[in-house]
């Protein structure tokens, strides 16, 4: 049965993993600025973290899945304090890309192997919840720790974030150390691993992860210049509802949990990425007045974020026998989303239709998500035909 105290450690790591990822929006001009570089040169180093979470999940694991998870996560978590130590000394554009990418590679391989261990030390029934509370860090990052990042990067040096990020980074270690339990290695091989790929169940999982993701980014990417220019707040007021935003979003990832504890993980996932078309759809209308701009900030973050905790546990029932690899796959499909839905905002605006047009490129996205949730249930039904056809 899962304690409290198992959880800590993939909670910090989960916080850690998500200030890294975060601040560098916050403190961007920061680091342009030391580095004689353009904001969208600098916006590089955001690219380069993504990248390396999308080659690390599956490569991460490969080479360490015969360990023994507790030692796969301190193996990870120091990897990634490595690489923001890096950061912490670099002096110029070229090696800060470097690090970045090199601090981007645990982060997949961590949630995965995590989700799966959440789920492995959760009382019967209560698995999603066990994950949703290890996602919980990534979202109070939001609420704490990106904002206190920011501040010290913007009042000080842009350095210091990743000095805090460091030292999350190690307790994480410690912790993985003290308080998960040793659970035994798994006897796998590559060949087992990717054999659960060869079916067309976990490449849709993945697909609604994609476009899932991809919306919520379509909108978050360009949500400042929403408050500003369109719903006419003060950049003063941007932090404080970006940590309205961030409280949303903790708040919907233990939703999702709860909910998939009680209905499945592909019923929760598709209700959530219907409720979340619905807020991307009223969202161009309610930016205009400040009061529903505020509600539906927290609205759309919450649905946003409630759908990790389902679409993991969609992703490691699906692959059995594969789960570490799977989960963190997902993992790399949640940052395929993040860069796919910045691109794919970015052009309305960059045709002219101003800051509201990237929720309705969100929805679209969103809808080729629950499309996907709708072709897992045909594919299911298949195969049940198959099986019963053979008997």
């Amino acid at each position: 049965m899962t304690s409290k105290r198992t959880l800590i450690p993939l909670t910090l790591g989960g916080f850690a993993i998500g200030m890294t990822e975060f601040v560098m929006m916050g403190i961007l001009p920061d680091i342009a600025q030391a580095m004689h570089l353009s904001i969208p040169t600098a916006g590089h180093f955001i690219s380069a973290y993504a990248l390396g979470v999308v080659v690390g999940a599956p490569l991460l694991v490969a080479l360490t899945g015969k360990l023994p998870p507790r030692q796969i996560l301190a193996l990870l978590m120091g990897l990634f304090a490595f690489g923001n130590a890096l950061s912490v000394l670099v002096p110029n554009y070229e090696l800060m890309l470097l690090t970045r990418f090199i601090s981007g590679l645990p982060h997949g391989a961590f949630f995965g192997v995590g989700a799966v261990v959440s789920g492995r030390l959760a009382a019967p029934g209560k698995e999603a919840q066990a994950v949703s509370i290890m996602f919980a860090g990534l979202t109070v990052a939001n609420i704490i720790g990106v904002p206190i990042g920011t501040y010290l990067g913007h009042t000080f040096s842009w350095r210091i974030p990743f000095v805090l990020i460091v030292v999350v980074a190690l307790l994480t270690v410690l912790s993985v150390r003290r308080w998960i339990p040793d659970l035994p290695a798994k006897e796998t091989n590559l060949r087992q691993e990717f054999r659960a790929f060869t079916r067309l169940e976990p490449w849709l999982i993945i697909g609604i992860t994609i476009l899932g993701n991809g919306g919520f980014f379509a909108w978050f990417s360009y949500i400042v210049p929403l408050f500003t220019e369109v719903a006419g707040f003060s950049p003063n007021a941007v932090t404080f509802l970006m940590v309205l935003a961030g409280v949303g979003m903790s708040l919907g990832n233990l939703l999702g949990g709860w909910l998939t504890d009680r209905i499945s993980p592909l019923r929760a996932t598709t209700w959530l990425l219907a409720a979340m078309t619905g807020a991307l759809l009223i969202t161009p209308f309610a930016a205009h007045h400040q009061l529903p701009t505020i509600l539906m900030t927290m609205l759309t973050g919450a649905l946003a974020f409630s759908t990790a905790a389902p679409i993991q546990m969609l992703m490691i029932r699906a692959a059995k026998g594969s789960e570490m690899l799977a989960s963190s796959l997902s993992q790399s499909g949640f940052n395929t989303g993040n860069a796919l839905g910045a691109y794919l905002g970015g052009l309305p605006i960059a045709a002219g239709l101003g800051y509201t047009s990237p929720e309705w490129v969100g929805a679209a996205l969103v809808v080729g998500g629950i499309l996907c949730c709708v072709a897992l249930v045909v594919s299911r039904r298949k195969n049940v035909q198959v099986e019963l056809a053979v008997r």
